[in-house]
């Protein structure tokens, strides 16, 4: 198998500055000696290969050395040990616009850029045309960069750093710039990428986008990588072990707990249980619980938000008129939801026992229990809707 980026015990090492108030002595002396300062390890120990024609993500916390890493494939760090070695032309979407001169124009810019980049100048003017309109800044053009706006600014960036068509394509967080309508050409430019075999080295936050344009997900903690593999597998486990401890989602529990949640366990349709579904499938949802006190009239509610935080649905026993006896003791409420209609994603359930008049909530867990869709389907959107397509003559038939 042919590889395109291979790291072999990479590692990078920085020196911090100690927090004791310096001194004239002490800064002179450490001027020449290092003193007052620390190490302290970006990245160490890392071994990986990506190989050629795959998109490999990166998920991690901030200060995980994602960043770092990505600029150690670019050639613009250089590694303290191990490594690096990488297979055909870079091109880099990490920090658009690096290039730019705010009082030169657009035009200007685009022709210094290019050539930082590589590109001939004979190449750029053949592109020229094609790298303004997909910024969209036709009109902006000859304006001075300095009086651009942050997203006129990195629309020039990657317009022009895209146009290099590279073996290689890194990317940092560059796909969450600009509005709506210029984040879908982002995206349709990656894949036209995918589809021509280059390679694609993702670092982002947005894991809904990891999830989707990734054939590899590597999660990397503390400067080493934990673990690499099937991305809605690495995902999952991402969000269990990490996303919840450092507070990156809204998860919250609360009530009284004259009710309380004792076990939740979420099966599919041969009762494994299981987060990750495939879209189509069923889920049952068991929660084992247990009432302290009587209830006469207990609610029991749910709803689901995808990774981004939107609400997909939301129900409850009282909302669809199920009668609930009264309860005491242990006992378990199962929700069927089929078939699972959502398309491919990250989503996370909440679940909720309250009194019939809301007064009192017993025991609400919000964002508590993420799990994965996966979608062989080429359709796009939030959810799957039966259709039916039916074409008739002008005319009758």
């Amino acid at each position: 198998m042919m590889y395109a980026i291979e790291a072999e015990n990479l590692g990078k090492r920085y020196y911090v500055q100690g927090m004791a108030q310096p001194t004239l002595f002490s800064t002179l002396a450490g001027a020449f000696k290092g003193a007052g300062r620390r190490e302290f390890w970006a990245l160490r120990k890392l071994n990986f290969k990506v190989p050629k024609g795959k998109t490999v993500g990166v998920v991690g916390p901030n200060g995980s050395g994602k960043s770092t890493l990505l600029g150690l494939v670019a050639g613009t760090i250089a590694p303290t040990e191990g490594s690096i070695r990488t297979q055909g032309r870079i091109s880099s979407l990490l920090e658009l616009g690096a290039g730019f001169h705010p009082d030169l124009s657009g035009r200007e810019n685009v022709f210094l850029n290019a050539s930082i980049l590589g590109i001939p100048r004979e190449d750029v003017k053949k592109r020229f045309d094609h790298i303004v309109d997909f910024a969209g800044l036709r009109e902006f053009i000859d304006t001075p960069v300095k009086h651009y706006s942050s997203g006129m600014y990195v629309r020039l960036g990657f317009a022009v750093a895209v146009e290099m068509d590279p073996d290689i394509l890194l990317i940092d967080e560059v796909l969450a710039v600009g509005d709506a309508a210029f984040q879908m050409k982002c995206l349709d430019r990656v894949r036209q990428f995918q589809k021509k075999g280059k390679t694609l080295f993702l670092v982002s936050h947005a894991l809904e986008t990891v999830g989707e344009f990734c054939d590899e997900v590597m999660l990397i903690h503390d400067g080493g990588l934990l673990d690499q593999g099937d991305p809605s597998t690495v995902i999952l486990n991402y969000l269990k072990s990490y996303m919840v401890r450092i507070g990156m989602l809204n998860v919250e529990e609360h009530g009284t707990r004259d009710v309380e949640m004792r076990d939740v366990r979420l099966l599919d349709g041969q009762g494994r249980e299981v987060n990750i579904f495939e879209a189509g499938e069923s889920m049952v949802v068991e929660v084992h619980y247990e009432a302290k006190k009587r209830i006469e009239k207990p609610v029991f509610g749910f709803n689901i938000k995808t990774g981004n935080g939107i609400y997909v649905f939301g129900s409850n026993t009282q909302i669809a008129k199920v009668p609930v006896e009264p309860i005491q003791g242990r006992g378990v409420m199962r929700l069927s939801i089929a078939p699972l209609t959502l398309k491919k994603g990250n989503f996370f359930l909440s679940l909720a026992i309250h009194s019939w008049d809301h007064a009192e909530q017993f025991h609400r867990r919000e964002d508590w229990y993420p799990f994965i869709i996966r979608d062989v389907s080429e359709s796009p959107g939030l959810v799957h809707l039966n259709t039916q397509w039916d074409l008739e003559p002008e005319g009758g038939r």
